[in-house]
């Protein structure tokens, strides 16, 4: 038979399913996959409900129903003081990871180069290398995840078409400084490169630190699309209701290249995602404390256990350090033995970074990601099986 997609075929099954399924094998507590385990707010799918009964289902607009759409306007102008017209600058997607893929596809020729930030969130490069494009890898430093201005500047060259950015960040838990993003920004626009922004975790950042669009930045607003989630922001993550906030200039080959992948969302989805843009202040603020308090909870815990926990200003994770527990194997070596031995499942990190070294340098092998969006007692639960297997 005639080979299948190479590009594609190259990659193996998600580290998520792998660990996924071993979990379930042996009915471990799975604090590897980043989705929470109780719904979130009970309104919005009584909106969603209702929305399927007193509303025909059929297709929607393709780029996404107005109400939605302007949603998203209002809470870019709420959030960040951005001016946004919804008509030809907001686009609606199944999910931020169809939003990446409509972008990628969107911006990208065969050749071009793409710069992305180590490690790596898993569906960026398999989506970049797809589109054609060619994956240029900028390591950020663990304990702090620093980016080194110097390493990122190396990394520009003529062909570098697009940066893609993901802040707050997955799996780092780093959120960029308002200088780190001034920096970006200063070199997309010397190098006049696009920016694509995951800003899926944009609601969920801690210990005061704060969310800024690189949008807002100087020469960045006709040059950045930015990508939100409802699932992340509404604790609803099986929904798949993303969107795209995008300049005019590059609104019509979005809109293509969505238009040729999902075509469009659920609509009664959409009305819900619409009216949970509109809550007011104190429902982000609930959900931001809630998950720091859930962090807190597992930091705790892990440190207990003789874990090296790095610092999380965002998102639903916790990166560690195995070094201290005694364990001399690798990450993945030891999420395979605490799944086995101990009940409880993380990620390793090694599985977010590209095959090879970075300048003369391989992956590390030492870091291993939890996820704390879960229910207080599971984090409690698992807090105590590592605990007793490692002390």
């Amino acid at each position: 038979m005639k080979p299948v997609n190479s590009v594609l075929s190259s990659f193996g099954t998600t580290i998520f399913e792998v660990m996924s399924t071993l979990a379930r094998e042996h009915g471990s507590l799975n604090l590897g996959q980043g989705f929470p385990d109780e719904d979130g707010p009970a309104h919005l799918k009584s909106v969603a409900g209702n929305a399927m009964s007193d509303n025909p289902n059929q297709y929607p607009p393709m780029p996404g129903v107005p109400e939605l759409r302007q949603a998203v306007a209002a809470h870019n102008k709420r959030f960040y003081n951005l001016d946004v017209n919804w008509e030809n600058q907001v686009l609606i997607t199944s999910g931020a990871t169809e939003a990446l893929a409509a972008s990628m596809l969107a911006l990208i020729e065969p050749g071009d180069e793409v710069i992305v930030m180590e490690p790596v969130y898993d569906s960026y490069v398999p989506m970049i290398m797809r589109a054609g494009g060619i994956p240029k890898p900028v390591r950020l430093l663990p304990p702090e995840w620093e980016l080194s201005e110097d390493v990122l500047r190396a990394a520009f060259s003529g062909k570098t078409k697009l940066l893609l950015l993901n802040t707050p960040h997955n799996p780092a838990g780093k959120v960029y400084t308002d200088q780190e993003l001034g920096m970006i920004a200063a070199l997309a626009v010397e190098h006049d490169c696009y920016v694509v922004c995951d800003e899926v975790y944009e609601h969920i950042v801690f210990d005061g630190h704060t969310h800024n669009p690189i949008m807002k930045y100087p020469g960045m607003a006709e040059r950045t699309l930015r990508i939100g989630s409802a699932g992340k922001t509404f604790s609803m993550t099986g929904w798949k209701v993303g969107y795209v906030t995008a300049p005019p200039a590059l609104y019509a080959a979005l809109a293509k290249a969505h238009q040729f992948l999902t075509f469009t969302t659920p609509p009664m989805l959409q009305y819900a995602v619409a009216e949970g843009l509109h809550s007011d202040d104190d429902y982000f603020e609930s959900l931001r404390l809630s998950m720091q308090q859930k962090r807190d909870r597992l930091s705790t815990g892990l440190a207990k256990a003789r874990f090296g926990v790095l610092p999380s200003q965002g998102t639903y994770f916790l990166t560690t350090d195995i070094r201290p527990t005694g364990f001399t194997g690798t990450d993945v070596e030891f999420c395979q033995q605490i799944t086995v031995g101990a009940g409880v499942t993380a990620l390793p990190m090694s599985a977010f970074y590209l095959p090879g070294a970075v300048n003369g340098q391989a992956a590390p092998d030492n870091f291993v990601r939890f996820c704390f969006c879960k229910r207080d007692e599971m984090l409690d639960e698992a807090s105590q099986k590592l605990i007793e297997y490692f002390t």
